[in-house]
């Protein structure tokens, strides 16, 4: 096999190319590559817990605390406790994150689009659902 016919490097080379694309625009409001998909899914739900949060992003919990240790620093979330629970705090935004939520997420549209725009509508709708058939989250 060739790696033209390698479903494994053909997503990583991929995958690398959308995410220094990506890391070249978030670089302009500050935001790490790796804290992305951390931020990116408090953008979708709030009031995560680290856990569920480590769950989502595939990432180990002490890795997440880490994430999470540079995304206070940064002012963009805040983390709440718990009455019930002190072990577990609810991961928020602050109104600086949620303010730049808008220019985030159309950074991300804009690089999935220099992507997809080689593919028309068709195609975009293939090339998603076969991705989501093979991706172990869609099971």
């Amino acid at each position: 096999m060739n790696r033209d016919e390698s479903l494994g490097y053909l997503v990583a080379h991929l995958n690398q190319d959308i995410l220094q694309e990506l890391d070249s625009r978030l670089q302009l409001y500050q935001i790490d590559i790796k804290l992305w998909p951390v931020l990116f899914a408090l953008l979708q739900e709030e009031g995560l817990s680290q856990t569920e949060l480590s769950k989502r992003c595939d990432v180990a919990n002490y890795t997440m605390t880490r994430f999470l240790d540079q995304l206070q620093a940064q002012g963009l979330i805040r983390r709440h406790q718990e009455e019930d629970n002190r072990r577990t705090f609810q991961i928020f935004l602050t109104p600086q994150a949620k303010a730049m939520e808008q220019d985030l997420v159309r950074e991300a549209e804009r690089v999935n689009e220099m992507f997809l725009g080689r593919l028309n509508d068709e195609e975009r709708a293939v090339l998603l659902a076969l991705l989501k058939k093979v991706n172990r989250q869609s099971v």
